[in-house]
């Protein structure tokens, strides 16, 4: 993506040149000076303050993107200038400093809203590994607020994120095709946000004042998939006992996101195609034809190019889908995007769930950056809350994951075995437990499986009848 194009994405965003902005607010001019030097060193820009009302006029003259305060300073103490800069700033890190490092002080910092509580004399690598990771969560905030309104303001995209060139290239399209009347097709993984992209186009499109009519067609049985689509009219079936309105009607003049189009049945696939082409449709026994003015916006987690061949998709309704396609990638082609979704999800559910300002410590990101992610940003998100909800402190800390990402009971942990295994039995019993927690996680989808480990279907096949690995009823994607 050009810079031309990124600094359309995110107008106003700063460059920053230095490593960040401390100030540093201590009465003792040796302190300030050694902190000043070291934290220069390693390219943070730093100002500093020899009491708290010096420090508070700083902080209002100019944005700093982390404050480091002396405990005990004569005039007030650093608690008290604490307060002041929380009535200015609630999400501003602070790390207090102090010689007088008692448990009693750090609690009383911390219930204050300190970030961090260090004490003299401090050790170098321990407090700019503080620093650093203080000012990085204060960046990654400021980006997310300006990415949110900048994605808002352009493309009214403020549910989404993302800074990656994938999804950088997809914002531009939507851009581009939204003010159309052309259907779209979205195609992509499960929880890859679909919905979101669709909600996305209607909102920038000339239909936005009208309804958005989302409808899952694979989650409903034929017969009842129909009756919700074009209604119905009284006696039509057994339980119409009143007439009642389709979802075309519903979305007249609007838009019409039909999820999971490729779980359709054949008949259902010919009248959607009749819709599209003659804007027309007749409740389900009805004779009067209906005339409505309906965007479709049709999305599919399946090949429908080899749908078409199998014979399971209409060729003709294919290629009237197929106008516009979008493609979204799945979230381990853009684990860039992860640090800032990371921080956008702790703070949605803290919030919905009434908590203090949460954090994601450094360890946690690494398992969520090398984990393939098979249900996507749908499933990032899912842990996050998870995390977020049994957090008992201000962090969330890697035992708050899923086994599965950091490798506890999972085919990356240790595996016990009786002493008196052999080696051939240990290899076995590793490759079963392999084996077995690739296919849960692709819904015992065993080609999905297959194509995951670079095997041939029918070498898995053998493998899973070898270790006798009992295959369970194919649950699909959500």
């Amino acid at each position: 993506m050009s810079e031309a194009t990124m600094s359309r994405i995110a107008p106003g965003h700063e460059d920053f040149t230095s490593a960040g902005s401390v100030l540093i607010i201590d009465d003792e001019a040796a302190i300030r000076e050694s902190l000043q030097t070291l934290l220069e060193m390693e390219g943070y820009e730093v100002e500093t303050a020899n009491d708290g009302q010096e420090g508070l006029t700083r902080i209002a003259e100019r944005p700093f993107d982390l404050v480091l305060i002396d405990f005990a300073m004569p005039d007030r103490n650093g608690i008290e200038i604490l307060h002041d800069i929380r009535e200015r700033d609630s999400e501003l890190p602070v790390i207090m400093i102090t010689a007088y490092g008692t448990v009693e002080n750090a609690v009383n910092a911390m219930q204050a809203g300190a970030t961090n509580f260090i004490q003299k004399p401090w050790d170098n690598e321990k407090l700019l590994a503080d620093v650093h990771t203080a000012v990085g969560r204060r960046r990654a905030e400021e980006e997310i607020i300006q990415l949110k309104r900048a994605l808002k303001q352009r493309y009214n995209f403020e549910h989404i994120i993302g800074k990656s060139e994938p999804m950088l290239r997809i914002f531009d399209l939507v851009a581009q095709v939204a003010p159309s009347r052309s259907t779209i097709l979205l195609q992509g993984e499960s929880g890859t946000g679909k919905e979101l992209i669709a909600k996305a186009i209607h909102m920038n499109s000339t239909r936005k004042d009208r309804a958005f009519v989302p409808v899952n067609t694979g989650s409903m049985p034929a017969d009842l998939l129909e009756s919700t689509l074009f209604g119905h009219v009284k006696g039509a079936f057994t339980s119409a006992i009143a007439s009642k309105k389709g979802l075309f009607e519903v979305a007249d003049r609007g838009t019409l996101f039909l999820d999971e189009i490729g779980t359709m049945n054949l008949e259902t696939q010919a009248k959607i195609l009749r819709v599209l082409q003659d804007r027309k449709f007749m409740h389900l026994g009805g004779v009067s034809e209906i005339q409505v003015d309906v965007r479709i916006i049709a999305a599919t987690n399946v090949d429908l190019k080899q749908q078409v061949k199998e014979g399971k998709f209409r060729d003709d309704l294919f290629y009237r889908l197929n106008v516009i396609t979008i493609d979204l990638p799945p979230l381990r082609q853009r684990k860039n995007d992860i640090p800032i979704m990371v921080e956008h999800f702790i703070a949605k559910f803290a919030t919905e769930n009434e908590r203090p300002p949460l954090r994601a410590t450094p360890e946690v990101l690494r398992p969520l950056l090398d984990y393939d992610w098979p249900g996507n940003v749908r499933e990032l998100e899912n842990v996050i809350e998870r995390a977020v909800v049994l957090a008992t402190g201000p962090n969330l800390t890697v035992d708050l994951l899923p086994d599965a990402l950091v490798g506890r009971g999972s085919k990356f942990a240790m595996m016990e075995h009786s002493p008196d295994a052999s080696l051939f039995e240990i290899i076995e019993d590793c490759e079963r437990r392999i084996i077995s927690d690739m296919l849960e996680k692709c819904a015992w989808n065993q080609t999905e499986a297959a194509d995951r480990f670079r095997i041939p279907l029918s070498t898995l096949n053998q493998k899973i009848k070898r270790l006798n690995i009992e295959i369970k009823k194919n649950k699909g994607r959500e």
